[in-house]
């Protein structure tokens, strides 16, 4: 069986694109363990799938390196954007998506007849602890003291259509992100797992940042991570609401606003080749 790709970056987090507007995937777990490996498939931090929809213009479903299944991607959520958009799928300056986490909608900027940036409307953060969800008792989680791989670490943890916990520390490039990240990513005190956010602050208005994606290991970059990481910086009292703040992640930089009714992402999306693959 052919099924036609096209490969697609959002900040170097990188993904395989399958347009299910014409083409039926089957077992999209297995598929995207097969195709995500950089030596033996395509390579990707996973595959997301383009769907009809009976709510939204249109429905994403993105899965993970090992398979498994996420509810919210917002670098590929402005991926799916671009395929939409520059496909003429759904040629508006305003795109609805479907997700697991709900529907979210993307304001496109368009550059002749394409695509170039995109913002998301990334809903409001949720900080109930029972409901992103941690095993603490606590109402919420804001520069909370616990032990991952021995070590102490002051955590805040929000979530955005997914579970982040945010680190804040002062230099992002001396942490053991291989050792340490899957310590927090399978703590008990997370029963669905969890994505770590390390934030480094320049100012109030610049944040750097490494990221550990449940299921996936380290990226490139994170839009629901880097919106945690603003969410979390003002929660801590580092940056202010209503102001654009930069992200510099490994891969690229984003710019996140959170604001009382929501947090909106903007970024770049790019389309980095397409083919047809025989699964």
């Amino acid at each position: 069986m052919k099924l036609k790709f096209t490969k697609m970056q959002g900040c170097g987090n990188d993904y395989i694109y399958f347009d299910c507007f014409y083409q039926i995937i089957n077992n999209p777990s297995a598929l995207s363990v097969k195709l995500s490996d950089r030596r033996y498939g395509i390579g990707g931090d996973g595959i997301i799938l383009i769907c009809p929809s009976n709510s939204a213009d249109a429905k994403m479903r993105m899965f993970n390196l090992d398979g498994s299944e996420g509810k919210m991607c917002g670098n590929g959520i402005r991926c799916v954007g671009k395929y939409l958009y520059d496909n003429n799928i759904v040629k508006k300056s305003e795109i609805s998506i479907e997700t697991l986490s709900g529907i979210k909608t993307l304001k496109v900027l368009e550059n002749n007849g394409k695509a170039e940036l995109l913002t998301v409307n990334m809903g409001k953060p949720e900080l109930i602890a029972e409901k992103i969800p941690v095993n603490l008792n606590l109402h919420k989680v804001i520069d909370y003291e616990a032990v991952f791989g021995g070590k102490n670490y002051n955590i805040t943890c929000v979530s955005m259509g997914n579970p982040h916990c945010v680190v804040f520390c002062n230099d992002i490039n001396s942490i053991d992100i291989e050792k340490i990240g899957p310590a927090f990513e399978n703590s008990e005190l997370f029963p669905e797992k969890i994505n770590t956010e390390f934030v480094e602050i320049v100012d109030k208005n610049i944040l750097n940042m490494r990221v550990w994606e449940r299921g996936s290991g380290e990226t490139l970059a994170c839009g629901t991570g880097a919106s945690a990481a603003v969410v979390a910086a003002v929660l801590n009292g580092f940056c202010a609401k209503n102001e654009n703040i930069t992200v510099n992640l490994k891969g690229g930089t984003l710019t996140i606003n959170y604001s009382d009714d929501a947090v909106y992402m903007t970024g770049s999306a790019k389309k980095v080749f397409e083919g047809v693959v025989e699964v």
